[in-house]
């Protein structure tokens, strides 16, 4: 591949670390990424997020910094991109506040908590949250009991039915036996349309907050190919590369218009990120988040959406017909979850044998696995990043032929096969900023 990108200054300073970015370089090139987390940032983002902004530390907010010299440049960037946030879902600013300063999306989420939540051992009483299970298709964050969100918050855990669908029974059920504090609604593994509105009347019955993470489909929302959880909830968090093709980052939205004692959810938030939870934030990464929101208010991003679903939709009735079993039956959005059990393999074994092939996914657990997570039965397969590069429904019918072949016949022969077929594929369509 010939090199687009250069590094002059970290090729001279530390030619070991510039040597690795290239490798980077290449894996990126050379790989087809079905990883459903994953993306590529456009040129412009990838500047912004190595600007000079890294050189300013910021605590606090717009007009109320502990540091002075943010007046210049730091601050505006902020305010825009709390206002871009808010245009690119259509949001009100005199009813939704956005915070754009948490690192990721898990402390986005650890920062909600803390500001609405009574910890467990709490001298007054711990809060109970709902939160779907990890192996249903939940996120880490959402009550796993491994995680600081499990550990710290008592959270009661909901799953799917058997179709494979959100139990919204058994929020019901839950909701009514715990009385919640707050329930947490979205998912890291789930191929369908999330039912906010049905969402939103469990939680106003039990008088609970309602709090979307929308990490995985954001992007999907923005784009108006999955319906909005805005006018049901009371908070959402997402993170900002997945399908929005931003740098990793997160966004916090919070209505200002309830209170909380004496504060409005809003406020607490803000002070649940800072200084609740971190220091200054990462002024390059808000400038980043900025240009991302820019780019994905356009028209062209709307189009970009419907791509998504529309080669994730291919790839899976393709999947479908080489014998692979798909949670749920299918997908409504940019994943889908497979069950590789008919193939008597497990998720850890056939993520590697993919990825001899040049094909990158992630290993991931199905409803009530009987493996654990470590191995998994299935692998999550995504279509982001490999729409963003323009691939269309010709190619993911090929993969999902050449998914099959690397699984059905795992040989080091077959597999150095395919992998060379991807590699013609990916020349042909290289992800932005390396053409």
């Amino acid at each position: 591949m010939k090199r687009a990108i250069k590094y002059p200054n970290l090729e001279k300073t530390d030619p070991e670390i510039a040597e690795l970015n290239l490798l980077e370089e290449d894996r990126q090139f050379w790989y087809a990424d079905f990883i459903a987390s994953e993306n590529y940032a456009s040129p412009a983002v990838r500047e912004a997020g190595s600007s000079v902004a890294t050189n300013k530390y910021s605590e606090g907010y717009p007009g109320a910094r502990y540091y002075k010299g943010s007046d210049a440049a730091i601050d505006p960037v902020e305010i825009l991109a709390q206002k871009r946030a808010l245009k690119l879902f259509g949001l009100d600013e005199n009813i939704w506040g956005s915070n754009v300063q948490a690192a990721s999306g898990s402390e986005a989420n650890l920062a909600v908590y803390g500001a609405l939540l009574k910890a467990k051992g709490h001298a007054n009483g711990e809060d109970t949250a709902l939160g779907m299970r990890l192996d249903f298709g939940g996120h880490l964050t959402h009550g796993f009991h491994v995680s600081f969100s499990g550990k710290l918050f008592h959270f009661e855990q909901y799953g799917l039915d058997e179709k494979g669908y959100i139990n919204y029974a058994e929020v019901e059920q839950l909701a009514e036996k715990f009385k919640p504090k707050l329930i947490v609604c979205g998912a890291s593994a789930y191929s369908r349309v999330v039912d906010f509105e049905k969402f939103g009347k469990i939680a106003k019955k039990h008088s609970a907050l309602l709090m979307a993470d929308i990490a995985h489909i954001a992007g999907l929302i923005a784009g108006g190919t999955h319906p909005s959880p805005f006018p049901h909830c009371d908070i959402v968090t997402t993170t900002t590369h997945k399908t929005l093709r931003g740098p990793r980052g997160a966004l916090i939205f919070a209505r200002k218009d309830i209170k909380h004692g004496e504060k409005t959810i809003f406020q607490l938030i803000n002070s649940g990120v800072f200084p609740g939870l971190q220091g200054g934030p990462h002024n390059q990464q808000t400038m980043a988040i900025a240009v991302c929101l820019r780019e994905a208010n356009a028209p062209q991003f709307r189009s970009y959406a419907k791509k998504v679903i529309k080669n994730a939709n291919t790839l899976c009735e393709n999947l479908k017909k080489y014998g692979f079993d798909i949670i749920s039956g299918g997908t409504d959005n940019h994943l889908m979850l497979v069950d590789l059990r008919p193939f008597t393999v497990n998720g850890e074994d056939a993520s590697e044998w993919l990825h001899q092939a040049g094909i990158v996914v992630n290993k991931n657990a199905i409803p009530n696995d009987p493996l654990p997570p470590q191995k998994a039965s299935g692998i999550r397969l995504g279509t982001p990043a490999v729409t963003t590069r323009g691939m269309g429904v010709t190619e993911m019918r090929q993969f999902a032929k050449w998914i099959h072949g690397a699984i059905n016949n795992p040989s080091e022969e077959n597999l150095k096969r395919i992998k060379n077929q991807v590699k013609a594929l990916c020349k042909k369509f290289p992800p932005p900023g390396f053409e």
